[in-house]
């Protein structure tokens, strides 16, 4: 069985496109002849994202303060268990170029650290403690706040192999039985029948990509899929406490 590389730092520009089904068979169509599937072309994801209970980091997130960081737990196990791998990750932006950090460990050895600050010998990467610690100091008493779960398909370039092309679909939240343990179920994120077709390059799109997104007059979204769902989160709670 092939290994899979673990890359743990990342710096590159991320843009995302949310599209109809339609409209992505046509650029899938366009696309073809320059791209091919990931080693790891599909893929289930579920990420718990850590928050503390007024929702603080997100909320400074979406106003675009500070480095608009996201502190999350990510397992691409379809049925994690507690001993299941998981990714513990920060994700930052800074003039829009996007950085993330990540280590890997267990579902059980993270959120026992992020919870109870208690580090056993995965939590080991010096740079990703450093970067929880600020947030711990900013967000007092992060615990699991949100579930996201969804489908991915990869493909990278087939010449320039630092071009990827996600598309992440029946994307779903919870900010109930935040545990990704219970399976990956929840409320729809997008409108049925939409997809976020994500690009992801450490520098300029090569021409063709260019050309492609033109022709069809596709211009980046500024989209988070938790702010998102803490967006719907906070409406539906407000719909309720009226009711």
């Amino acid at each position: 069985m092939k290994q899979k590389q673990i890359q743990t730092n990342f710096q590159r520009i991320e843009t995302k496109y949310i599209l109809d089904r339609a409209t992505l068979a046509l650029l899938e169509a366009e696309m073809q002849p320059y791209l091919i599937p990931d080693d790891y072309a599909t893929s289930t994801i579920s990420n718990v994202y850590f928050d503390n209970d007024d929702f603080q980091m997100i909320q400074d997130s979406i106003a675009k303060k500070g480095g608009r960081e996201k502190l999350r737990m990510r397992t691409y196990v379809e049925e994690p268990t507690d001993d299941s791998q998981v990714f513990l990750e920060i994700k930052k932006k800074c003039d829009e170029v996007g950085f993330k950090y990540r280590l890997v460990s267990n579902l059980t050895s993270v959120v026992n650290y992020i919870e109870n600050g208690l580090a056993d010998q995965t939590i080991s990467d010096e740079r990703v403690k450093a970067e929880v610690e600020e947030l711990q100091e900013r967000y007092v008493d992060l615990k699991p706040k949100m579930v996201i779960s969804y489908e991915r398909y990869s493909m990278k370039g087939l010449e320039d192999k630092k071009v990827r092309v996600t598309v992440d679909s029946n994307i779903r939240y919870r900010d109930y039985d935040v545990d990704l343990t219970s399976g990956r179920y929840g409320l729809p994120l997008l409108e049925e029948g939409q997809v976020i077709m994500e690009i992801k390059i450490s520098g300029q799109y090569p021409q063709w990509l260019a050309d492609i997104l033109n022709k069809y007059g596709l211009e980046d979204q500024s989209f988070s899929k938790y702010g998102r769902a803490y967006l719907k989160t906070k409406k539906r709670m407000a719909q309720t406490l009226k009711s």
